[in-house]
């Protein structure tokens, strides 16, 4: 048996970020991963995630600025780089650049508004469908590489990490936590901070929180998302990320990273996966429908690549009805879904948020907090 102040479990990039952050603060902090940190069951493996400013709600862009600043923090510390600025283009009318544009005019970040014609002539071999909205400093989080980053900072700071670490239950006891594992192996500690990704939705039972509790919290729907990586044409440069949206078409890309060899980009539907239970039922199995249509895709919008993928592989979204995510506090448990359809880009935030959660400061939106709005207690 182990005692710490506090015990992360998870060591995705919202774990890694919470952990980093508490231990920087002087806090005892255990790490429990079931598996490896950033491994490719969950949803913070690879090097390829897209980080952009452009959000239709101003909070989110708000909320991206704020977290900039912990990136920067981040690679200045931990002495990498882990945003590519390669920028991001938005079009679509779904994706409504317009009204994008004035989020950010209102935020103060950089952009431009082109048309069609304008956007393809600097981006060939892009398909555009209407006005498109570029901002230059987008680019592309190394996910597993910020993980790797946060957790070497943490365990300078003193944090230890455990993996191969399954936790089977959390249960009050005395003025603290037992946190036991499925093999048996025991960590009392004084708070707990639950950041597990797709395998919440099992966990959550396991917490010992009371059924009122469990009945405050929003539904979390899990989807195993099918990714492709396509090459780019010859004489075809890097590209941004990108994002199209016109019904019904909901499509991302970005430069694949070393996920792919650095050859093409990598495009996915958003939330176009199956939806499966938790995080346990993940095969990473390929549906060769959506492969299908993805390749259609790229066919049609994206010339600018072969329509043969060379890659391909699964990750884990896990979403809330409304893509907003849970940051919020029970007693000495704090719960947090950061939503990995577009959570990777707020992991540095994400840990302040959480720290502060653990320290008895509230500073965290209230739409992130479901149960402290509704009163909910243990």
């Amino acid at each position: 048996m182990s005692v710490t102040s506090i015990a992360v479990i998870g060591a995705g990039l919202a774990g890694a970020a919470t952990a980093w952050q508490l231990a920087r603060r002087g806090h005892d902090v255990t790490v429990l991963e079931r598996s490896e940190p950033a491994n490719p069951w969950g949803s913070s493996h690879g090097s390829a995630r897209i980080f952009r400013y452009a959000y239709p709600d101003p909070l989110y862009t708000r909320l991206v600025v704020e977290s900039r600043a912990g990136w920067d923090e981040l690679e200045r510390d931990g002495g990498r780089r882990l945003i590519a600025p390669v920028g991001a283009l938005d079009h679509g009318a779904e994706r409504d650049p317009e009204g994008l544009a004035r989020v950010l005019e209102v935020a103060g970040v950089a952009h431009e508004l082109l048309s069609a014609a304008a956007a393809s002539e600097r981006w060939g071999g892009i398909s555009f469908d209407g006005p498109v909205l570029w901002h230059g400093d987008a680019g592309v989080v190394d996910a597993e590489g910020a993980v790797q980053t946060m957790l070497r900072l943490a365990t300078a700071a003193g944090a230890v990490v455990h993996r191969g670490w399954s936790v089977a239950a959390v249960t009050p006891r005395g003025s603290g936590y037992r946190v036991v594992s499925q093999t048996g192996e025991i960590v009392e500690a004084a708070q707990v901070v639950v950041a597990a990704g797709g395998w919440l939705p099992d966990l959550l039972p396991r917490l010992g929180l009371g059924p009122g509790v469990l009945r405050g919290l929003p539904t979390l729907q899990v989807r195993q998302e099918q990714v492709f990586h396509f090459p780019y044409r010859d004489g075809v440069g890097e590209w941004p990320t990108i994002i199209h949206k016109t019904a019904p078409i909901r499509v991302y890309a970005l430069p694949g990273g070393r996920d792919a060899g650095f050859r093409g980009q990598k495009v996915a539907e958003y939330n176009g996966g199956p939806a499966i239970p938790s995080a346990a039922w993940h095969d990473r199995v390929i549906d060769e429908a959506r492969r299908e249509r993805v390749v259609a895709y790229v066919r049609e919008h994206l010339p600018g690549l072969e329509p043969e993928p060379y890659a391909e592989s699964t990750c884990l979204f896990t979403n809330t009805p409304d893509e907003d995510f849970v940051i919020d506090r029970v007693d000495g448990i704090t719960i947090l879904s950061p939503c990995s359809g577009h959570g990777a880009k707020f992991a540095p935030l994400i840990g302040e948020h959480a720290a502060r959660l653990v320290e008895g400061d509230a500073r965290v939106p209230e739409r992130f907090r479901p149960l402290s709005a509704r009163g909910v207690r243990a």
